[in-house]
């Protein structure tokens, strides 16, 4: 990981630099994965707050909107919380799109249930089965007797499609999960429901919810670093090309000790 950051710092820098020679645009427009939202939110805020000239659009409608936004050309910053996929790089050729990612943070998905559930530990395999409509009571885990309500992302969210591959190594979502739009979506119903079971990245735990571990290891910093978490990912913020100008100033500040000391205070994980 401390390689593909400096590779990625290094390439930054490089265009940080070449914005002395490029007009620099006052406004940028960023959209996309609602996990990376809380980072996203506490660097503008940051940044904006140091350059007062500056503006930037925030908000979140998923990594896929993201994506989709940044070939369209209507967002000079995607945010996403997974790797752009082959068919999208497809269309950004297309549209003489060249989509760079910066990773800015390391995530854990963390599988969460209403904090009087008395289940502390799950397996993949269990995760993977509840998914798929095959475990269908909390007696199956050691729980109360009681009906699960598995509670997922809809599946233009980076965190499902994240989901899909670590956990459900692409078997399809049972029809009786419940699909919230965003991730604070997700965190609301599963604290309002005893019998819910959802996932969330790691920023977004609080005391509404309770996380589990899975085999044994619980979602933390070192564990999501070292990659002993099993369910863990880099998160995202994809350019068109090399970013010039005030976008690139901006992720320039991201990925500086300043900008990865909120990424801490977030709840998610620096990857210095």
């Amino acid at each position: 990981m401390k390689k593909i950051f400096m590779k990625f710092l290094a390439g930054l820098s490089a265009a940080f630099l070449m914005t002395t020679a490029a007009a620099t645009a006052e406004t940028i427009t960023i959209t996309g994965s609602t996990t990376i939202l809380p980072i996203a939110q506490v660097t503008v805020e940051a940044y904006m707050k140091a350059n007062p000239g500056v503006n930037i659009s925030l908000s979140g409608t998923g990594s896929g909107d993201g994506i989709k936004a940044l070939i369209d050309k209507t967002a000079d910053i995607a945010n996403s919380s997974r790797e752009i996929k082959p068919g999208e790089l497809a269309l950004a050729k297309k549209s003489g799109v060249l989509p760079i990612g910066f990773i800015v943070a390391i995530d854990a998905i963390v599988p969460i249930v209403h904090p009087s559930n008395p289940v502390e530990d799950i397996s993949i395999d269990q995760l993977s089965q509840i998914y798929q409509g095959k475990i269908i009571n909390w007696k199956e885990l050691g729980g109360e007797d009681r009906p699960i309500v598995a509670v997922s992302r809809d599946s233009s969210s980076g965190t499902y499609e994240s989901w899909s591959l670590l956990v459900l190594k692409g078997q399809r979502v049972t029809p009786r999960a419940q699909l919230q739009a965003s991730s604070g979506a997700v965190v609301q119903a599963t604290s309002v429901n005893p019998n819910a079971i959802a996932y969330v990245g790691i920023g977004y735990l609080n005391p509404s919810i309770k996380p589990l571990k899975v085999g044994g290891v619980e979602a933390n910093k070192e564990t999501a670093q070292s990659g002993t978490y099993p369910i863990s990912r880099p998160l995202y913020m994809y350019t068109d090309n090399i970013p010039l100008g005030e976008p690139a100033k901006y992720l320039h500040f991201v990925l500086s000790p300043e900008g990865q000391k909120l990424v801490d205070e977030t709840g998610f994980v620096s990857i210095r």
